[in-house]
């Protein structure tokens, strides 16, 4: 993930506001804690996906991968009153992890946690979405994609995670599934004619889709 360098990132991270005590400790204990730690969005993704939330509002979000919860923190922080933030993780051994920080956070009444294949799971949810964060396996990008667009409202958000893959997606040496998953969801995306998107080159870079 290191596109960014160092320097600028510490920067654009004092001068974007500060993460909770909250988030703050479960970033470190995820760091020092847990295997790919990188998987965590961090300071200033994480206030990113708190801003984009602030501003919409949202009634109903929709996260596709957990992992330690510090996303789900993040996006919470805008939903309505009586909004509820659907989240969904392949692995079950955090799960005492992440309710833990849910609770911490005082947002565990405003988040549904579903363990098991996003690509099961997704159709059984009921629900019209407004926000949608995306960040699971990435040879599966597409087919998430296609499972989610019907349940986006008109005019509402995908944030796609990992979009520049730690800039393999320019290499064409990088033939490995994940690349060639990434590689082939930005190309389907910027094709949709149902949607406007901007691929923003944050962190590892997030793309950013309306629903038309």
């Amino acid at each position: 993930m290191d596109i960014i360098a160092e320097d600028i990132q510490k920067y654009a991270e004092k001068y974007s506001s500060v993460e909770s005590d909250v988030l703050a400790a479960l970033n470190r204990e995820t760091n020092t804690g847990f295997l790919f730690p990188r998987m965590i969005s961090g300071h200033l993704q994480g206030r990113f996906l708190s801003m984009i939330s602030c501003l919409m509002q949202p009634r109903r979000i929709l996260e596709i991968g957990t992992f330690t919860g510090y996303s789900a923190i993040c996006l919470a922080e805008g939903l309505c009153k009586g909004g509820m933030l659907h989240t969904i993780e392949l692995n079950d051994e955090n799960e005492t992890k992440i309710r833990e920080y849910f609770t911490k956070a005082g947002i565990e009444k405003k988040i549904q946690l579903h363990f098991g294949n996003a690509m099961d799971i997704i159709p059984s949810l009921d629900e019209t979405f407004d926000l949608i964060f995306l960040d699971a396996d990435k040879e599966n990008y597409i087919n998430y994609y296609h499972l989610i667009m019907g349940k986006l409202r008109q005019g509402g958000l995908i944030l796609a995670d990992n979009t520049l893959w730690s800039g393999k997606v320019l290499e064409t040496s990088q033939n490995d599934k994940e690349t060639a998953g990434i590689r082939e969801f930005n190309d389907i995306v910027t094709q949709d004619n149902r949607v406007e998107n901007v691929l923003l080159t944050i962190r590892d870079g997030i793309m950013m889709i309306r629903k038309k």
